[in-house]
């Protein structure tokens, strides 16, 4: 019989049968199985070669005869071309099992944690974690330029065009690694916009911009981390990293595995940083200095627009409502106390013992066994620069160390 709704509605189940099959008369190849409790399944039956395959379409309550017989009729012609719809179906489900949050998650296991360093590991894992989460039950073959571009552009509203710009690497990446894995065909993120354009910083703050960022920073975790940054040039990651138990007396050590050359770094206190750590409370079973979640601190683009907020205000306060806030960046403080230094007399090769970097004077072997012989003069530079910024903010502390 030709299946129809009103044929189908008709047919009974004959009795001592496992199952019954009904095939239409007008496409051959398409049927109908029906089962002892009742349940009715569409069908399509063809050969591939040598073999033949049945492949379900669905059931008459979610398919009427006709949706079902376009189907079955749209298969067969995939397989006059040669092309296998139960292959296809294969492909899709497994295609569909390899989202974006369990893939990233082999990604990070197996991939960045071995690759990469732990400050830049974390902040990878923040950006497909959390920046990338609104796509993160999608597979990977449904992820198009289009959803990349606009979530990109959530971010940049939320986070700020910078971190829009970071999150976009860390999904290019992870993207570039699927490909090599067969997880992925191609990387969506290829052909999108940055937020905006980084060119290389040479931005150095002035005395007033310094006292300024000094004043706003505000109290709690991240006012102590920016005025951390000043005192001891270190990167954003290794002080918002810091532990206590890095620090031994008036030095904090930084290990290895937490700066960008992978050498352990000595930072000598001045009197000064040891204050502004003083302030700081200890948590309960919690090594991290800053912070309160499972790792160090977090939350820096909205600390960061509210940091500038704070001084644009303060700037308007002094200097009226035109007043402009020039953009800046946390790293911008590491490259100003490298530049303030050089401005106080320090020696170009003691600057790079405090800055942690291995090249010019401390470059190969010696620099690593000069280690404890630039200790001093470290010290000194380092508390020269503390009595300068107590002078330039006017905090009347002994800063001699």
């Amino acid at each position: 019989m030709k299946l129809t709704k009103a044929n189908v509605s008709r047919l009974t189940f004959p009795t001592g049968r496992a199952e019954h099959i009904v095939y239409d008369d007008d496409l051959a190849g398409f049927g109908l199985r029906m089962h002892p409790g009742g349940r009715r399944t569409w069908f399509v039956q063809y050969r591939v070669g040598q073999r033949q395959r049945r492949l379900k379409i669905g059931t008459v309550e979610q398919l009427d005869a006709e949706k079902a017989r376009a189907q079955a009729k749209a298969m067969l012609a995939k397989v006059s071309l040669g092309i296998d719809p139960a292959l296809e179906t294969e492909v899709a489900r497994t295609q569909a099992a390899v989202t974006l949050k369990r893939t990233a998650e082999d990604y990070l296991a197996r991939h960045a944690v071995k690759r990469l360093k732990a400050g830049s590991f974390a902040e990878v894992q923040r950006h497909l974690r959390q920046h990338w989460k609104p796509l993160g039950e999608r597979p990977l073959s449904s992820i198009t330029r289009a959803l990349v571009s606009a979530r990109l552009v959530e971010i940049a509203r939320e986070n700020g065009p910078f971190a829009a710009n970071r999150a976009r690497a860390a999904l290019s990446a992870f993207f570039s690694w699927a490909i090599g894995e067969g997880l992925a065909e191609n990387n969506p993120v290829a052909g999108t916009n940055k937020a905006t354009d980084e060119v290389t910083r040479d931005r150095v703050l002035s005395d007033e911009e310094l006292i300024l960022v000094w004043r706003c920073a505000g109290v709690g975790d991240y006012g102590a981390i920016v005025r951390m940054l000043v005192l001891s040039a270190c990167r954003r990651d290794e002080v918002g990293g810091m532990a206590w138990s890095e620090l031994q007396g008036n030095v904090w050590t930084i290990p290895g595995p937490r700066t960008k050359n992978g050498l352990p770094h000595d930072v000598p206190l001045s009197l000064l940083a040891a204050e502004v750590l003083a302030e700081l409370p200890r948590r309960d079973g919690r090594d991290l200095v800053f912070g309160s979640r499972a790792g160090p601190f977090s939350g820096w683009s909205k600390a960061k627009v509210d940091l500038d907020a704070r001084m644009l205000t303060a700037l308007k306060a002094e200097r009226g409502n035109k007043a402009i806030l020039t953009p800046w960046r946390l790293h911008d403080l590491r490259r100003t106390t490298a530049t303030r230094m050089a401005d106080l007399g320090v020696l170009p090769h003691v600057i790079e013992a405090v800055l942690n970097h291995i090249s010019g004077h401390r470059a190969g072997v010696a620099g690593v066994y000069n280690r404890a012989t630039y200790a001093a003069d470290k010290r000194a530079a380092l508390a020269l620069w503390a009595e300068r910024i107590a002078k330039l903010t006017r905090t009347g502390h002994d800063v001699e160390s």
